[in-house]
């Protein structure tokens, strides 16, 4: 199979501004940061904390309009620490509404390459799932963010290098 790439962000906070959205917008008392490393690199980093209710940690980029229709799906290159962590997709710029959501794993201090094809990201509202929403359209994806959720309290941090999309050229 060949992979061919259609799209590469740069990621670093001061190119590509990305929003905080933490669990205190309920009440919770967790609390994160985007920053660019020496590196050029994203990271996502702060603390979930599980008290009042809390327990989510969270970046999505500005919106803007991104046209993935001819990809596969979603590739990012991260160097986490050995949390589970969930990649979201949005079809529209409103602050709260459905999300779709991809889950991915962790080595501590390990870069990994992580593929997402869009067929496995799931609807969701506030964590929940949405029967009957219609499934990902990548063409009309807005924005991108990064989630640190289900009841994994404590410091985390996620290093993100690269967010591309992807293709797999048809067989011969």
């Amino acid at each position: 199979m060949h992979v061919f790439m259609i799209l590469a962000l740069t990621l670093a906070a001061a190119s590509l501004p990305w929003q905080v959205i933490d669990d205190g917008v309920m009440g919770g008392r967790s609390a994160s940061k985007a920053e660019t490393t020496p590196a050029g690199t994203l990271l996502f980093r702060g603390h979930v904390s599980l008290e009042n209710n809390g327990g989510f940690a969270s970046i999505r980029s500005v919106p803007a309009r991104h046209d993935l229709g001819s990809a596969t799906g979603i590739v990012l290159r991260v160097r986490g620490d050995g949390k589970r962590y969930k990649f979201n997709l949005k079809t529209d710029a409103a602050f709260d509404g459905v999300q779709y959501q991809a889950a991915f794993d962790t080595r501590a201090g390990e870069w990994l390459e992580v593929r997402l094809p869009f067929d496995a990201f799931e609807p969701r509202f506030r964590g929940r799932p949405v029967p009957g929403t219609p499934p990902l359209d990548p063409a009309r994806i807005v924005t991108f963010g990064f989630l640190v959720s289900d009841r994994q309290a404590g410091p985390f941090a996620l290093e993100i290098d690269t967010l591309s999309a992807w293709t797999a050229a048809p067989p011969p």
